[in-house]
């Protein structure tokens, strides 16, 4: 069975202890901000290896590495073979600093945009520009109203109600 089709059994149980999964979680996402806390020490090194080598280098076991493998890949500039990866599968971690920082803000993980190593990569004000650019693409901007006697805005120049508000 691949790699990442048991993590996800094991980290979105339905029949676990609720207790379990919480711990499970916890665990998981300090490991998770070690991981990124080491990784942005040196943001242009790729790091490489199997799953299981990576895995021995940030001192995790093989499911938590898939667990970061799988919560990466989309900021990846070269998405790594997640749904099929096995431990001696081949992985690499080339990530784009802009499009991680985003995800980041985008899965509100506060823990891990807020990392102090972030600072070295990007200035004060990029990183709140970077926040707002994720916040604001997520926001639903709706268009003003439209009320049976203001004008249509087809342009017709005729009254909405009369134009494109006719119940047709």
């Amino acid at each position: 069975m691949a790699l990442l089709k048991k993590w996800k059994e094991m980290a979105y149980s339905e029949t676990a202890n609720k207790g379990d999964l919480q711990r499970l979680w916890a665990d998981y996402f300090e490991k998770e901000k070690e991981i990124y806390a080491e990784l942005l020490k040196k943001p242009e090194d790729v790091e490489e290896g199997t799953v299981k080598e990576l895995a021995e280098k940030f001192g995790v076991d093989i499911m938590t590495m898939t667990g970061f493998l799988d919560g990466i890949n989309d900021s990846l500039k070269e998405a790594n073979p997640i749904e099929e990866m096995e431990e001696d599968t081949k992985v690499q971690l080339g990530f784009d600093k802009e499009l991680l920082y985003k995800n980041m803000v985008a899965a509100g993980a506060d823990w891990l945009y807020g990392l102090e190593e972030w600072n070295d990569i990007f200035d004060e004000e990029t990183q709140k520009a970077l926040y707002k650019e994720q916040k604001s693409s997520t926001t639903i901007v709706k268009g003003d109203k439209v009320y049976p006697n203001d004008p249509c805005p087809c342009g017709s120049g005729k009254k909405y109600k009369k134009c494109c508000g006719r119940n047709q």
